[in-house]
């Protein structure tokens, strides 16, 4: 498939410029070929905002990055109905949202009222304003940040908008010789200058004829009990671990077998085969289940995290 060679070189082009991210790039390209959010949370520093500005301009998509704040308000998200006196009539201006890829940086500094907004987005690809309901682009995929270390000043995320994320990546530092790789670039590029741009002759256009390729990845019937055995297995815990009876307060929803299904395409078709392996799922499993789980106090008293959780199951689930 032709699309399906042109994001290959994409990917070859994106790993040359975000050193030691591999797996960060890859995420964000399944987000973009199955049209999902994803939730990136790591230290500063870690090129999050780069790899997504630069992502943005492979694709020729339009991009937006919005620094959320504490006195952000919706409007400065969505847009805000304003009075025109030489019509007089007031007239939409449109916000950052209106964008193709948009960038939420520290999405959780943000008041409920904004994330609010940004929900109807994410869920429903539209923006309601004075009581007008507007579309969004049809590529449109929300790429958030989140810093795990400072929480002042912060907003945890309500569970439905955290159920709107497709995958919720924890990024770790780079080892020292992709540190010294990234030394080396920086210095070539001159502080800024003789920057290497990416030649793609993929466009939103292309995007979107590559989700419809995703979608017609084969994906065999045991492989999708498969998922569903994962996702239901998060319900009932006590089955896999005779002392994990009590540690959920909710595992994960059906839309998280949706997303194991479409996340594990779209890594089967980054790979370049037309059907799903069992280490599609295995890679991507903890990525869409994460932040799905909600954990009970005793679960934290007793250090036990999502991820623990979600190792401990697929290692005891049979692979088919």
């Amino acid at each position: 498939m032709q699309t399906q060679t042109e994001f290959l070189k994409l990917r070859t082009h994106l790993e040359q410029l975000i050193i030691g991210q591999k797996k960060l790039l890859d995420r964000l390209l399944i987000s973009l070929l199955t049209g999902g959010h994803v939730l990136l949370e790591g230290a500063p520093g870690l090129a999050k905002t780069t790899a997504v500005n630069t992502l943005a301009s492979g694709v020729h998509a339009g991009f937006q990055r919005i620094q959320f704040t504490p006195d952000l308000m919706p409007g400065d998200l969505t847009g805000i109905d304003i009075f025109d006196p030489e019509a007089h009539q007031f007239k939409f201006v449109k916000g950052p949202i209106f964008h193709e890829i948009v960038l939420a940086d520290e999405i959780n500094r943000a008041p409920p009222k904004v994330q609010s907004a940004l929900l109807e987005a994410m869920a429903e690809h539209q923006v309601t304003v004075g009581g007008v309901t507007r579309p969004l682009p049809d590529l449109f995929v929300v790429m958030a940040t989140q810093n795990p270390l400072e929480q002042s000043g912060t907003y945890p995320l309500p569970e439905a908008q955290l159920d709107r994320f497709l995958l919720h990546i924890k990024l770790d530092y780079p080892t020292p010789e992709e540190e010294l790789e990234i030394l080396k670039l920086d210095r070539k590029h001159h502080y800024g200058e003789d920057k290497e741009t990416i030649e793609s002759a993929i466009t939103p256009e292309t995007v979107l004829a590559a989700r419809r390729e995703v979608a017609d990845i084969h994906v065999d019937e045991m492989l999708e009990k498969y998922i569903v055995t994962i996702v239901t297995a998060t319900r009932s815990l006590h089955k896999w671990h005779k002392d994990w009876g009590n540690i959920l307060i909710a595992g994960a929803s059906p839309r998280a077998s949706i997303a194991l299904l479409r996340a594990s395409s779209a890594l089967a078709y980054l790979a370049g085969r037309d059907h799903v392996i069992p280490e599609d799922i295995l890679e991507v499993a903890a990525d869409v289940l994460r932040h799905r789980l909600i954990l009970d106090y005793s679960a934290l008293a007793a250090n036990i995290s999502a991820d623990d959780i979600i190792q401990h199951l697929l290692s005891e689930i049979p692979i088919p």
